[in-house]
């Protein structure tokens, strides 16, 4: 039998990051968990991973983001002592901004469209969340786009803008998984050989950067719609990174706003009010009102994550006055990928309340921000919200009302394709199960409609 050599190198690290080996297993497990992955990690499978054991799969990836988050650093599969990945992958593409974003973009979509697993359930990167903030002074990309092919004008620009505005419509209404991959080849092949071409101006230039943006973005919306966390920032950076060398106003600060809106969704409090805020300086005074409701609301719900209550609700405020004073505004294309501002606007609001233990004024603004949306273009937002408006509505102890909601939201989901949705329709089942317990007809009827809707969407 062949001896295993110990792996000193995670053992140092381990020993350095002050856990035990269940704490080191739990928090692997919850890496996982952020990306849909369950493992079962425990303390044995760690003490023989120090034994020279290699842990199976992409618990590599989870093990060293785990490690990260708790050492303060970025640690790689090689400071863990498991050297590159047999299959040659790299595992870190597109967590950084020191490439061309065009180069890797096309990297990252041809992995994405052949489902390569190291990337579809890839870890959300603590480390690359600060990157954003440590280059927010660079004036553009720290690589240049590389360009020399066809001649480019306004035309073949607006054809671009319109194919991605195209694919955002389907994608609130049929959800993200559906046309994902036709999209992510759209992005490889005609956005990427429209970022390659000559410009006829500078004016061009920028469009053309700026539309390219706002795919990666959808690219990264479509990911996380599917849970796949870490493939969703990777889309995200690359945007980022577009934004900036695109020089158009507020959109690099938007991309800093969705990826606030990421870290609060999965828990990670980290960075994020300093995303949100950075990302609203960017775009203060060089953005139209309604545009400038997105970022104060999002801002509003980080300080509202960090318990800065009267702080949030001003925000809340300012948010509501600048919709008000924009109500004319024309919103450009990378301000609309949730539909309406006033729409987002309010369904922001319902989570600040949500977070600040207000479930009235939560749950009415929920409802408000449905009724504010076209129900046949916004059917997954709106179904989101429903389910989020009868959660509330519930802990108010209204479950007949919100069995009513809940039913809506059941309606408004046939024919969307969404991982968010079915998890949606999960949670819900665990939301009346205490009321099935007690013999509630209205929740025990609605539990077999969505028992009913999960067997369907299998």
């Amino acid at each position: 039998m062949t001896q295993r050599t110990a792996n000193h190198q995670l053992k140092k690290l381990i020993d350095d990051s002050g856990l035990a080996y269940d704490g080191i297993a739990r928090a692997v497990k919850a890496v996982a968990l952020e990306s849909g992955q369950r493992l079962g990690t425990n303390r044995s499978a760690v003490h023989h991973w120090i034994g020279g054991a290699e842990p199976s799969g992409l618990t590599p990836g989870y093990l060293a983001e785990a490690l990260s988050r708790r050492l303060g650093r970025r640690i790689t599969r090689e400071d863990l002592g498991l050297g590159s990945p047999a299959d040659g992958e790299d595992e870190s593409i597109g967590l950084t901004l020191d490439f061309d974003p065009i180069e890797t973009l096309t990297a990252i979509g041809e992995a994405d469209v052949n489902r390569r697993r190291f990337l579809a359930a890839s870890a959300f990167s603590l480390a690359a969340a600060t990157l954003p903030l440590e280059t927010v002074q660079e004036a553009a990309a720290r690589t240049r786009i590389v360009s020399g092919g066809a001649l480019a004008g306004h035309a073949d620009v607006a054809a671009v803008r319109d194919m991605v505005k195209l694919f955002m419509d389907m994608d609130e209404k049929h959800g993200g998984q559906h046309g994902r991959a036709a999209f992510v080849q759209y992005l490889i092949t005609d956005v990427r050989d429209l970022c390659r071409a000559r410009f006829s101006s500078e004016e061009v230039r920028a469009e053309a950067l700026s539309v390219a943006s706002a795919a990666a973005h959808l690219c990264g919306w479509k990911a996380y719609d599917s849970g796949e966390q870490g493939l969703a920032q990777r889309y995200y950076m690359q945007s980022l990174g577009l934004a900036r060398e695109s020089g158009i106003p507020g959109q690099d600060g938007f991309v800093m706003r969705t990826m606030s809106q990421q870290g609060m969704k999965l828990h990670r409090p980290e960075h994020c009010l300093a995303l949100a805020e950075t990302g609203w300086d960017r775009a203060k005074g060089r953005v139209d009102q309604q545009v400038e409701a997105l970022f104060a609301v999002t801002h509003a719900h980080a300080l509202a994550k960090t318990g800065q209550r009267q702080a949030a609700l001003a925000d809340v405020d300012r948010a509501h006055a600048a919709l008000a004073a924009g109500v004319d505004d024309e919103v450009p294309l990378w301000a609309l990928v949730w539909g309406p501002p006033a729409a987002t606007v309010h369904s922001r609001t319902a989570k600040v309340f949500e977070t600040l233990g207000d479930r009235g004024n939560s749950a009415r603004s929920y409802a408000t921000a449905t009724a504010s949306r076209p129900g046949a273009t916004y059917a997954r937002i709106i179904a989101l919200d429903l389910v989020a408006q009868a959660e509330q509505q519930a802990k108010q102890g209204g479950i007949e009302q919100a069995c009513a909601t809940w039913g809506r939201a059941i309606d408004t989901m046939a024919g969307v394709k969404s991982t968010r949705t079915l998890k949606a329709v999960r949670s819900l089942r665990g939301d009346l199960s205490p009321y099935r317990a007690r013999g509630v007809l209205v929740a025990a009827e609605l539990d077999e409609r969505a028992r009913l809707f999960l067997a369907h969407h299998r």
